[in-house]
């Protein structure tokens, strides 16, 4: 299947490499104007050299997404540069070590949910105020499989990822007549840079699925495609499964 996104907008938090950036590289070859963002200035300055290299035309911003202030700036610049914003995909993300319950710190949590769940929020809130201004748009949230699911040792993550669900599927009945459409994308356990800091043995996440395999970076960016798209027309608040049938098991 081949999309069509030609001279859309398109944002992408935390896009310097893993999801975020296979996201990027999907919808530029679908013809898409970007914006993306990463926290980490080298990250985000070599996806855009990357990604300008293959012929894209890209806005790159340093962003933290769990800052408001920073998300409005972010808003604002992309408006600037391209007058609107057609899509937004919510990626940007992060988690602890695996640990127990009880000896995770404070500190620890506030920053996952900060970053996972209170920055989806605010990434939110700047995007509907510009789609609503310009008629509509399409949201992507990037939850995860253990938005209905467990993994243990990981609570502050899969707390936050729990949250993005209910928070997509809440501000997406808000909006569902107002041609914004709002859905989710739950991914299983993909090899992305940000997993392999955390988790020594990757064989154990392949074995989380019923496929038995870690999903690709480009296989997630094919099913946040196509909630983005218009062959899913009819598809708001959902949470569109993209995880080897972890949740089938």
């Amino acid at each position: 299947m081949t999309f069509d996104f030609n001279d859309k907008v398109v944002l992408i938090t935390g896009a310097g490499a893993g999801l975020g950036y296979a996201c990027a590289l999907a919808f530029a070859d679908a013809g898409a104007k970007l914006a993306i963002t990463d926290i980490s200035p080298d990250a985000l300055d070599k996806a855009v050299a990357d990604l300008q290299e293959n012929g894209a035309e890209v806005l790159g911003l340093i962003n933290d997404a769990s800052d408001c202030s920073d998300v409005n700036t972010m808003l604002d610049a992309i408006v600037e540069r391209f007058g609107r914003l057609d899509i937004a995909v919510n990626n940007a993300g992060t988690a602890t070590p695996l640990q127990e319950f009880h000896e995770v710190g404070e500190a620890e949590f506030d920053r996952v949910m900060a970053v996972n769940l209170k920055g989806v929020w605010l990434c939110m809130q700047a995007e509907i105020r510009q789609m609503l201004k310009q008629g509509g748009g399409r949201i992507v949230n990037v939850a995860s499989a253990t938005s209905r699911n467990t993994f243990p040792n990981a609570s502050p993550y899969v707390t936050s990822k729990f949250a993005v669900a209910g928070l997509t599927r809440t501000v997406a009945v808000e909006y569902a007549n107002r041609d914004i459409r709002i859905n989710a994308i739950c991914p299983g356990n993909v090899a992305t840079p940000l997993v392999v800091s955390l988790v020594e043995d990757l064989s154990v996440l392949a074995t989380k699925h019923a496929i038995n395999r870690l999903g690709t970076p480009q296989e997630v960016a094919n099913g946040v495609m196509y909630l983005a798209s218009d062959l899913s027309s009819f598809s708001t608040g959902s949470l569109l499964e993209v995880d080897g049938g972890w949740n089938a098991i």
